[in-house]
């Protein structure tokens, strides 16, 4: 596609992210790998948080989280999710739309060694999306956990990645007059061709 120059140019949608990620990283004041996920419940409703992707790998975007979380149930359960990227300082966005699978290995142990230890402590101490007494409750329980796991806490077992993989990609980009630049890619499958279409604004 001939006019698909400039920031849009390139064979690989992957790399295109990695481009305007490593660009946001200069300008964008806070977290500028956050996302929107979106997920739906098993009645269907959606729900949608921030999350801070953690790697754009060859084929798929990573982020992590407690397996135990409404995020993480809604994710096992329908196997598919959402996202959206958007850098204010760009005038940029990246919407994702893909399919489901966890990352438990020692890509995930990598990582969460990588922590803070606070982090990995809080990763322990925190039943993610259940009912809290208290701060104060909460603050116990991490100083429970800092006295049981010490200094190297292994990564919890009901914590670790979830990988999408895409099967629609967008990027879009303001223009004036809202007259935008959105160029999706689609395919069926991991294994099919991208496909690549410029969007009316």
């Amino acid at each position: 596609m001939s006019e698909r120059s400039g920031i849009f140019a390139g064979n690989d949608p992957f790399d295109i992210a990695r481009s305007w990620l490593a660009e946001a990283e200069t300008s964008e004041i806070n977290d500028p790998n956050a996302i929107a996920l979106a997920t739906v419940d098993a009645n269907g409703l959606p729900n949608s948080r921030m999350v801070l992707l953690k790697e754009i790998e060859a084929e798929a975007f990573v982020f992590y989280t407690n397996y135990e979380s409404a995020k993480a149930q809604e994710l096992d359960q329908a196997g598919k999710a959402s996202f959206v990227m958007h850098w204010k300082s760009l005038r940029r966005q990246i919407r994702v739309r893909g399919d489901i699978s966890r990352e438990e290995g020692p890509k995930a142990d990598a990582y969460y060694a990588s922590r803070s230890l606070k982090s990995r402590l809080g990763a322990w101490a925190s039943q993610q999306s259940r009912p809290l007494e208290s701060r104060g409750a909460l603050m116990a329980e991490v100083a429970k956990v800092t006295a049981s796991k010490g200094p190297n806490p292994p990564r919890p077992p009901f914590w670790g990645g979830y990988r999408i993989t895409p099967v629609e990609i967008e990027f879009w980009a303001d223009g004036t007059f809202r007259l935008h630049d959105r160029f999706v890619w689609r395919r069926q499958s991991k294994q099919d061709d991208w496909s690549v279409s410029r969007l009316n604004p």
